[in-house]
């Protein structure tokens, strides 16, 4: 057997470290990324003028899974336990299934981008792991910069379904306003 690469699923991996936040809250904020697979790296970034701690969290999972080309076995590392444990307790799903409600009277809230991450959760095999944020992990630390320095720039776009308070999305896949 020749020594070097083998053709095991640890090579075949793509680890995305991810990390969101506000300035406020709501208030601008940014997401950040950082992709690795083998010896490559991508790092990925961006904000909106007003949106949450939530979304942005969010939308650096998203925004990492949609980067994928083909379908690959990927390990998230988020500091959000929100975001975790909404995938790994079946917070999400649960709610999907119930019509995008918490409870009997409550409305999901984020359930546009659960309902965008559900999606690619399905297309990926994911799984999620929670990491402790501003703990020295230098990708995490490094994701928090990039959310950072994309929540701080100007002219940043509109977070649409947050500003017409479209966040939530009815069984139908209609959002309500």
């Amino acid at each position: 057997m020749k020594k070097g690469r083998s053709n095991s699923p640890e090579n075949h991996q793509v680890i995305i470290y991810t990390d969101g936040g506000c300035m406020n809250n709501p208030g601008p904020g940014g997401y950040g990324a950082v992709l690795i697979y083998n010896e490559h790296r991508k790092e990925l970034s961006g904000g909106f003028r007003k949106t949450t701690n939530n979304r942005m969290e969010l939308m650096a999972c998203i925004i990492g899974l949609n980067a994928l080309k083909r379908k690959c076995a990927v390990i998230i590392h988020s500091d959000s336990k929100y975001v975790v444990n909404g995938i790994q307790e079946g917070w999400a799903k649960r709610w999907q299934a119930n019509g995008w409600m918490r409870n009997k009277t409550e409305f999901a809230e984020n359930a546009d981008l659960w309902k965008k991450l559900l999606k690619l959760c399905n297309t990926h095999d994911v799984e999620f792991k929670w990491v402790k944020g501003h703990a020295g992990n230098p990708e995490n630390e490094r994701c928090d910069q990039l959310a950072t320095k994309a929540a701080l720039k100007k002219d940043l776009p509109t977070d649409v379904a947050y500003e017409k308070g479209q966040t939530t999305v009815a069984g139908d896949g209609n959002p309500l306003c």
